[in-house]
């Protein structure tokens, strides 16, 4: 598509955008009395107009029903996690069996991390991209302290070459294949929160693999962001939160893959709780833990039936619009992004943009590097009504999401960023 720099053109964009039905169906914020600038999916989605109905399904279940309604509520909390499994396998690319909403992000980090992170004498490495969000530092340095073993030797981190940004795919597998069978698994985030690389998780994955490692991925700013194909690229496991690009509210309930390969092998090590025992004899109270198949045998206690009700109603939202559908504007939406702020300086005079140029390697947000006074500017950008997110030192990301963003907030944004970064 051959962008243009005028309101006009992003008005034409927006006439012809076939999901931009789905923006009046969130409920968006407001500065001094006028609609935000929202550029924070990948911190904390938007709230969707529904969500209020389904947790108050919940809570007149739970007044007119009381403990029944685990059996008899419209939505029976007994079956609760079983709810969202078709619209989060069509979003992770998986199989229903391979995916659960469950818990928190970092304790199912550390869940799967207990099953798929077994370092012996030999293979004990764990390779990690330098710089990952800071939850998922301190799990990996506790994990391997747990395991008796230091950080500095069990550690590797990737970084990006001297002067760049981003990492190169090539410097990634090159790594793994020198560590080779000292290596016990590989966990990247799939998308990376402050520069906003996609990384090739087929390729990753296959390296792994190929020296007889684990592949996993913290998937919190790539659930509802990408297109994810985690069953056909053959990944171990992967984590993820849903209050970013799954709009579910502030801490709400994350969720897990385990590969249908592991759906029955016992032999993992895992720590048990009783939702994730065999479904027919959880309630007879014995002892011995029998896990149910897949995914869900890594659950721990009764579902957060209020948690799940928000999460039920953005997964609602997303099975309305399709994933494929949601990558096809995002790429056009990041792009014009992209495309208008090269306008505003175009020699990288006042500021660069180290998110990849290539659609493929990014998802819908652009992390900007402000050469001077970013701070400053920042402030200006929230005076002007734009909710964005600042990182020091001096990064400014912007993540314009499909689901409720426009193009003429896209423009809207490079003019008021235009005014400030001068």
């Amino acid at each position: 598509m051959i962008f243009e720099n005028t309101i006009a053109f992003a008005r034409k964009l927006d006439r012809n955008d076939p999901l931009k039905k789905f923006r009046s169906q969130f409920l968006l914020p407001k500065v001094k009395g006028k609609t935000a600038l929202y550029f924070t999916g990948n911190s904390l989605g938007l709230q969707p107009k529904n969500t209020k109905k389904f947790i108050q399904q919940e809570l007149d279940d739970w007044a007119k029903l009381g403990v029944e309604g685990h059996f008899h509520a419209k939505r029976p909390w007994l079956y609760y996690h079983k709810f969202a499994k078709k619209t989060l396998s069509q979003i992770v690319g998986a199989k229903p069996g391979e995916v659960v909403a469950m818990n928190q992000l970092t304790v199912n980090l550390h869940l799967l991390m207990v099953s798929f992170y077994r370092p012996t004498n030999k293979r004990y490495k764990l390779i990690v991209e330098a710089g990952a969000f800071p939850s998922d530092q301190y799990a990996f340095e506790s994990q391997i302290k747990f395991h008796n073993l230091k950080p500095e030797e069990a550690l590797v981190e990737l970084k990006p070459r001297e002067g760049e940004s981003t990492l190169r795919t090539e410097d990634i597998l090159d790594t793994i294949h020198q560590h080779g069978d000292t290596v016990a698994l590989v966990l990247l985030g799939a998308v990376q929160y402050y520069t906003g690389q996609f990384f090739d998780i087929k390729k990753i994955t296959e390296t792994a693999h190929a020296v007889g490692a684990y592949a996993g991925f913290d998937c919190a700013h790539a659930v509802g962001n990408v297109e994810l194909d985690l069953h056909k690229n053959n990944v171990d496991f992967a984590v993820w939160c849903s209050y970013k690009y799954l709009n579910s509210g502030a801490g709400s309930i994350a969720g897990a893959f385990v590969h249908e390969k592991h759906a029955n092998n016992n032999t993992l090590p895992r720590f048990a709780g009783w939702w994730g025992h065999d479904e027919g004899e959880r309630f007879q109270m014995k002892n011995g833990f029998i896990p149910m198949p897949g995914v869900d045998g890594w659950q721990l206690s009764n579902f957060p039936v209020l948690l799940g009700a928000a999460h039920l109603a953005s997964l609602e939202i997303f099975q309305a619009a399709g994933i494929k559908n949601l990558r096809k504007k995002s790429i056009q939406l990041t792009g014009y992004l992209d495309y208008l702020l090269q306008q505003i300086d175009q020699e990288e005079k006042y500021f660069t943009v180290f998110t990849p140029k290539n659609p493929k390697e990014r998802g819908c947000q652009l992390s900007i590097f402000v050469k001077k006074d970013g701070k400053k500017v920042f402030t200006k950008l929230t005076k002007a009504g734009v909710i964005a997110d600042w990182r020091e030192p001096g990064v400014i990301r912007i993540a314009p999401t499909p689901l409720y963003n426009t193009f003429e907030d896209v423009f809207r944004f490079s003019e008021i960023f235009k005014a400030a970064i001068r």
